[in-house]
């Protein structure tokens, strides 16, 4: 059998878990599967998550971990009719789920980095479901962002169609993840006009350089959410607000959305709430849509990458690249929080 080296997890106890093997296992193609020469990865809060055991996430044990990647198709296996060797790929994260059914909580738990081998490797054996064709026009790099923050940031946006933004909405999306960015770059595609927020003074920096017209501070302004009203042409507030921080976020963003707005939760990376719990009868008080945003589907996948090569659009990669055997660094330089949009990893 042949052998790859790879990242695995050894156990959920934190950073520690993760181990470098030389020799794993690389499985032969089974009728539906497809051998991908990886080039890049990404990281995700998930990852970390699934490192420290939180939200009650388990592994199979000595995963090859992580979800995000993009590279080359090498060999299909005998009933694989939408690849072909030289096609370049990006994964999706849950495989054999159908292309347009809309992922949850569970089917998350069963998929790449956590009970299926991720892709932390030089080579991955991949079913053909867990595969879509990348961007021509990105890099590697670029393009093994897209299978977890950018369909998140997809869905968000564009997730209930008559009501993606358009040519003069405005769209609050909070902090300098990689949902966050790539959701800022989606919606100035669009023609809207973005505000976004950020703790620190040199990622504002950044934040308007990738094109956002506002910046707001939410340590110094814990009003943030009537100011991005207030910076509203009409005063009514923001037609959709990306929030990603949950329960510490969530009242903010009821103050900031304008009546018939729409507020799509992607992220549970707050803490305590800020304010007392809100409840569902918010959504009547503030007359706004409220919904849950997981991933996205394979199809939702499909409709991005050709609005990204419509649009010319570049998703952002942190300054800091790791290569692959710095794969422990990456992930403390993300638990740190010192990245900007996405960690990457070049893998050789």
């Amino acid at each position: 059998m042949e052998t790859s080296p790879a990242w695995i997890l050894k156990g959920q106890e934190g950073l520690e878990s993760l181990e470098f093997l030389q020799n794993q296992p690389v499985p032969s193609l089974g009728d539906h599967d497809v051998l991908v020469r990886i080039h890049a990865a990404s990281l995700n809060h998930r990852d970390l998550a699934i490192t420290k055991g939180a939200h009650a996430l388990t592994i199979t044990p000595n995963i090859v971990t992580a979800s995000d990647v993009a590279g080359i198709v090498q060999s299909v296996g005998p009933k694989v009719q939408a690849f072909q060797p030289g096609d370049k790929v990006c994964t999706y994260m849950v495989p054999q789920k159908p292309e347009a059914e809309p992922v949850t909580f569970a089917d998350i738990s069963t998929g790449l980095g956590q009970r299926v081998d991720g892709t932390l490797r030089p080579f991955g054996v991949f079913h053909d479901t867990a595969l879509v064709k990348m961007p021509p026009s990105l890099s590697f790099l670029e393009a093994s962002t897209l299978t977890c923050a950018g369909l998140t940031a997809w869905n968000a946006l564009f997730g209930l169609g008559s009501r993606a933004p358009r040519k003069g909405d405005v769209v609050l999306v909070q902090g300098t993840g990689g949902v966050s960015v790539i959701a800022l770059q989606f919606a100035l595609a669009c023609g809207a006009t973005v505000i976004a927020t950020t703790s620190s003074d040199a990622k504002a920096q950044k934040l308007k350089a990738a094109g956002a017209h506002h910046v707001l501070n939410y340590r110094s302004d814990l009003k943030w959410g009537e100011t991005a009203k207030q910076l509203t042409p009409d005063g009514k507030g923001v037609n959709l607000v990306v929030d990603v921080g949950g329960l510490s976020t969530v009242a903010q963003s009821l103050k900031a959305v304008r009546p018939e707005g729409v507020i799509a939760m992607t992220g549970l990376l707050g803490g305590a709430p800020d304010a007392n719990v809100n409840t569902l009868i918010d959504c009547l008080v503030n007359l706004c849509t409220v919904r849950g945003v997981l991933l996205g589907t394979r199809r939702q996948y499909e409709e991005m990458n050709a609005f990204i090569e419509e649009h010319g659009i570049r998703p952002v990669v942190d300054h800091k690249v790791f290569g692959f055997e710095e794969v422990a660094d990456a992930y403390q330089y993300m638990d740190d929080q010192r990245h900007f949009s996405k960690v990457c990893v070049r893998i050789n």
